[in-house]
């Protein structure tokens, strides 16, 4: 079996339901896209290493599969946050402030090389016009809109998905403990 080097379990298990789609979509031709697609969506990004071990896998050269991966935006070769924000960079929001309102967001996140926070919960990127023109300048949050934002509402943006994390974390840390299956159990009361 071609493998590019794994080392921990959750990869391996990565790695095995890749290449399970790989089986289902490799005999026929012109199915890359919807190999990338799956692969994604395993991995939450396409690096050159996956890119790698599908193109060994599909017998295809890497610069084929890189060529794809570059060539469409929907693929991504970095990791993402768990929150997207993406600012429209549109005319009509450009012209409302809408790159003071990016470097806000980037700012604020500390971001300065790369577009996802260390702690993997932000991902923030420019885009071009999503066609809400009358409410610039827009935003979108995980696909939620934005509209008429001002400067001031970027920290107050931020701080509502670190709440949502906060909430969703305490809610894993109070999960009860599941008592063993062969546990002997003493009886309530005197």
């Amino acid at each position: 079996m071609w493998q590019i080097g794994r080392s921990d379990k959750d990869s391996d298990k990565k790695y095995r339901s890749l290449d399970q789609v790989i089986d289902r979509y490799s005999p026929g031709e012109g199915q890359l896209i919807r190999i990338l697609q799956e692969a994604q969506n395993i991995f939450g990004y396409l690096p050159e290493e996956v890119q790698t071990y599908i193109a060994g896998k599909t017998d295809m050269p890497v610069s084929e599969v890189n060529g794809v991966v570059t060539f469409y935006s929907l693929f991504h070769t970095d990791p993402r946050g768990k929150h997207g924000i993406n600012v429209c960079m549109g005319t009509a929001c450009y012209v409302q402030g809408a790159g003071d309102i990016l470097e806000d967001f980037r700012r604020d996140l500390h971001l300065k090389d790369c577009d996802t926070t260390d702690d993997g919960l932000f991902t923030v990127k420019n885009t071009r016009c999503i066609g809400a023109c009358g409410l610039a300048p827009v935003i979108t949050v995980d696909g939620e809109v934005y509209g008429r934002l001002n400067r001031k509402e970027v920290p107050k943006i931020l701080r509502k998905y670190r709440k949502i994390e906060e909430a969703a974390e305490k809610t894993d840390d109070q999960q009860p403990e599941r008592p063993a299956e062969n546990q002997e159990r003493t009886p309530a009361g005197p």
